[in-house]
Order: C-alpha cells, then sequence, then structure tokens
C-alpha cells in the first residue's frame, strides 16, 4: 500500500514540475518575441523614413524631366503646326486652280452638250428613215419568199423542233449503245473470270512461259523500287510480266514466242547476275536479241541442211529461220514447213515430179508469216514478192503465191502444195481456230500502231486489252501522243471487232547519253 502511494506521489510531482518548467518556456519565449518585435519595428520605422524621403526625391527629378518632355514635345507640336499651316496653304492655292479648270471644263461641257443635242435630232431622223426602209425590206422579202412573218416564224420553230428531235434520238441511241457497253463488259468480265479459272493447255503453251526463281525476295527485286524493273522489262521486250501468289514462280505473257523467248533468257540471266535495273536490264537484253537473231539463222540454215537444198539467199534463209518463234493455230510455222516439205517430196516422188523442187516449195510456202507484222497483205503474197524480189525460181514462186488461190496457180506443183498444206492440217490437234484468230488480233493491235509515223515500236500486251506504243521523241511532241493515241484507238474501233476495251497507251521518253573518257 505504501509503494503505491509513492508512486503515485511520484507521478503527481512529475506532472507539476513538467507543468511549471513548460510555463516557463513559454513565458521566456514571449518575452524574446516582444523584444524582437520591438525591433523590427524600429527597423521598418526608419526603412519607412528612407523609403519616403526617396519617393520624394524621384518625384522631385520625375517632375523636371516632365517639365523638359513637355517643353519639348510644345515646341515639336509647335512646328508641326506651322508646317501644316503652310501644306494648308498651297492647298488653298491648288484648290483655287482645280476650281478655275472646272469652271472652263463646264463652260466646255455645255458647248458639248449643245452639240450632242444636235447630233440626238440627227440620229433620230436617220432611225426613222432606218426603220422605213427595214420595213419595205420586210414587205419585199415577203413578197419574195411568199411567207408572212408568222408563216416564217412557225417555219424556223418548225426547222429547230426538228433538229432537237434529231439531238434527242441521237442521244438516246448514245446512251443506249452505252448500256449495252456497259453490259456487254459485265458479261464479259464473268465470262473471263470463268475462263481464268480454267485456262486450256493450248493457249498457255503458246503464250506463256514461267521462269523458276531460286527465292521468293527475287519476285522483289523483279518489281524493282515502284515498279521500274518490270515496266522496264516489259517495255524493253513486249512481255507482260505476271508475279502472282505461286511460289517461286514468275510468269512471262506474250503472243509472239521470239518476244518470249528473249524475254524468257534475259530474266534468267538477270536472275543469275544478281543486278537487275533499267540499265542492265535494257543491256541484257539487247545481247539476248542478238544470240536469239544468231538462232534465228542457224534454225533456218538447219531446217535447209536437214532437207538437203542448196542455193538459198542468206535472207530468205534468216526469214525461214524466224518460222521457229512463230504459231499458227497452235502449229509451230517451222516445223509445219519442215513437215509439209518432206510430204511434197514423198508425193513428188510418186507423181514424178522434181523433188528438190517440190520440197523447196514446201519449206517455204508459209515464210510470208515471218512478215506479217511488218508488210500488210496476206502471207501467200508477201512470202511471193519476198522470193520473187532475192531471184528465186519463178516456179516456186508461183507456188507459194497461190497455195490459197489467191493467185492463179500455173503448174502442178502449186496444186501439190495446196493438198499438202491440207493434209498437214487435217492431222488431229493441228489447227486450233480460236487460238489463231486469238494472236492474229494481237498481231492486228501491233500492225494498226505500226502503221502511223513517229512510232517506233508497239506491244500488245494484257491478252490485247492494252496496246503499248513507243514513239520517236523527235518525231512526236507531247501534244501529238494525245492525238497519235486517239487516232490510233479510233481505227481499232473501226476495223477490229474485240472484246471488251483496248486500253491505249503512247509513251514518248527522251534519253540523254554522254560517255566519261
Amino acid at each position: 500500500m505504501v509503494d503505491w502511494w509513492l508512486a503515485w506521489f511520484t507521478t503527481l510531482a512529475a506532472a507539476a514540475l513538467g507543468w511549471f518548467w513548460n510555463w516557463h518556456v513559454q513565458r521566456t519565449a514571449e518575452r524574446k518575441g516582444q523584444q524582437t518585435l520591438e525591433d523590427r519595428m524600429r527597423n521598418a520605422r526608419r526603412e519607412a523614413d528612407m523609403c519616403v524621403r526617396e519617393a520624394e526625391t524621384s518625384a522631385r527629378e520625375l517632375l523636371h524631366e516632365s517639365r523638359k518632355e513637355f517643353e519639348l514635345e510644345t515646341r515639336e507640336r509647335r512646328q508641326r503646326l506651322e508646317e501644316k499651316e503652310d501644306q494648308l496653304q498651297e492647298r488653298i492655292l491648288l484648290l483655287e486652280r482645280k476650281s478655275h479648270a472646272l469652271d472652263e471644263r463646264e463652260s466646255h461641257m455645255e458647248q458639248r452638250h449643245l452639240e450632242v443635242e444636235v447630233e440626238s435630232v440627227q440620229l433620230q431622223a436617220r432611225r426613222q428613215e432606218f426603220e422605213q426602209l427595214m420595213e419595205e425590206q420586210r414587205v419585199k422579202l415577203q413578197e419574195i419568199a411568199g411567207l408572212s412573218e408568222d408563216e416564217a416564224r412557225a417555219e424556223m420553230l418548225h426547222r429547230i423542233e426538228d433538229d432537237v428531235r434529231k439531238e434527242s434520238a441521237h442521244l438516246i441511241r448514245q446512251i443506249q449503245s452505252d448500256l449495252h457497253h456497259k453490259a456487254k463488259r459485265e458479261a464479259q468480265k464473268i465470262i473471263t473470270y470463268a475462263i481464268e479459272r480454267y485456262a486450256a493447255e493450248t493457249v498457255h503453251d503458246v503464250t506463256t512461259t514461267a521462269v523458276e526463281l531460286p527465292s521468293e525476295e527475287m519476285k522483289g527485286r523483279i518489281i524493282g523500287k515502284e515498279g521500274r524493273n518490270i515496266r522496264s522489262i516489259e517495255s524493253e521486250t513486249g512481255v507482260n510480266v505476271m508475279i502472282d501468289d505461286t511460289p517461286q514462280v514468275v510468269v512471262l505473257s506474250g503472243y509472239d514466242p521470239m518476244r518470249r523467248e528473249v524475254a524468257t533468257i534475259s530474266l534468267k540471266r538477270l536472275i543469275e547476275d544478281g543486278r537487275i535495273h533499267p540499265a542492265s536490264i535494257e543491256e541484257t537484253v539487247a545481247k539476248v536479241r542478238e544470240e536469239v537473231d544468231e538462232s534465228v539463222r542457224k534454225a533456218g540454215e538447219n531446217a535447209t541442211f536437214e532437207l538437203g537444198l542448196t542455193k538459198i539467199h542468206p535472207e530468205i534463209s534468216y526469214t525461214l529461220g524466224r518460222l521457229k518463234y512463230r504459231q499458227s493455230y497452235s502449229q509451230n510455222v517451222l516445223s509445219h514447213s519442215i513437215e509439209m516439205a518432206h510430204l511434197m517430196g514423198s508425193m513428188a516422188a510418186e507423181l514424178g515430179l522434181d523433188i528438190d523442187t517440190a520440197k523447196r516449195i514446201g519449206l517455204l510456202h508459209d515464210i510470208g508469216k515471218a512478215l506479217t507484222h511488218e508488210v500488210e497483205g496476206s502471207h501467200a503474197i508477201i512470202g511471193a514478192d519476198l522470193l520473187a524480189k532475192h531471184g528465186e525460181d519463178p516456179l516456186v514462186v508461183n507456188a507459194v503465191g497461190a497455195h490459197h488461190r489467191e493467185i492463179e496457180p500455173e503448174s502442178v506443183y502449186a496444186h501439190l502444195a495446196m493438198a499438202a498444206d491440207a493434209v498437214t492440217a487435217a492431222r488431229p490437234g493441228a489447227r486450233n481456230e480460236n487460238t489463231h484468230q486469238y494472236l492474229k488480233r494481237l498481231g492486228d493491235l501491233e500492225e494498226i500502231a505500226n502503221s502511223f509515223d513517229g512510232v517506233s515500236r508497239s506491244y500488245a500486251i494484257q491478252a490485247g486489252r492494252e496496246l503499248r506504243v513507243l514513239v520517236e521523241p523527235g518525231e512526236v511532241s507531247d501534244e501529238k501522243a494525245m492525238e497519235l493515241a486517239r487516232a490510233i484507238s479510233g481505227r481499232i474501233e473501226q476495223e477490229m471487232n474485240f472484246p471488251g476495251q483496248v486500253k491505249v497507251t503512247v509513251i514518248r521518253e527522251t534519253r540523254s547519253i554522254e560517255y566519261a573518257r
């Protein structure tokens, strides 16, 4: 019990001692704060007195400067007022001169007004005279024409009505024609989609070539930046390059096998070399074209050697070799010609005729097909003219020109050529009429474009849906290029029948070449 009272007393004593210490600290702080506040008040009063004295000094200086500025501004204003007074005096003098001039003009205008009134009276008299003459002429015209004014007006309205009706009928026919063509294009589009889903082997073999690629990356390099490489390949070779989702394959499409061969070899070499850009494409295509020309020459020489024929002009041999890259009714024309030469030789041996002459006619009978895109006319007549130009036997010339009865046959060899040609064409799978018409249409497109002046080359691409025409920049200007495109499209519409539409693109390119030595 004593411990409890001792603890309670100790706690109470500690609390009293804490309260007393806290009161002492607060009392000391209040005394220090009051003394600090009094010091600050004395400092503030001293600073306020200094500020007042400085303000009074600044005010006196500002007042002095203001007086000086006011006096200066007053002098400047007085000077400006004097200048303006002088200007005002000058304007008053100028206005007096103008007033005098206006008085003179007013006097002149009054005189002119009197003259105009006199002229007006004279014009009125002349107008009345003119109206009287017009009335007399109108009466005379009515007497000559036998029509009154109302009748003439009715006749004029009747003619205008007829013209409007004709124009309306023409417009209606045009709208109907446009609707018909639009419906026809939609139908052709549907048919085209169906054909694309089923491509016949004959057409594929004749018009396209697949080129294998080492990797998918090569497709991007063939296309090039913004498509410049693929455009350069198509422009240089005249072949359409088709790049689709087929892995590691690019398809070259073109109806001319010779161009397609040049494009195929060129593309393979570019892929092997790895440098694919417009300059290398142009250089490679030029080299390959020379090599293909050499292979054409060798093909002609091999054909004559196989048949044992001699004394054939080199130009005829070269033209004969070009048939290696020509197709007719899905037949290779050079193979067809060699086959026909063997057949005519066998038939001539049975009939007791000259075998070499018969073979010569059979080999050369379709040589004109190599020139059908360069010379107008049928291939038989073109071939006969070519053979005659290079000194071929007249018997051979007549048989070649007459094997389709376009000229009168003059020997039994001509009839033999007709029979042999019919036999070779009659074997199963030798002819495909649709393919022939398709290729002929593409050839006709290029032939029409090449017939215009200034055209250097032309290529029918996109299965005949587009015709690209390259022109000589020195002969065809930009404005004339637009007129040329319209002229070619108009000629195609007049002379050809074709499905859908044909896009005519005229390309005019100027190249500046210099060599650094």
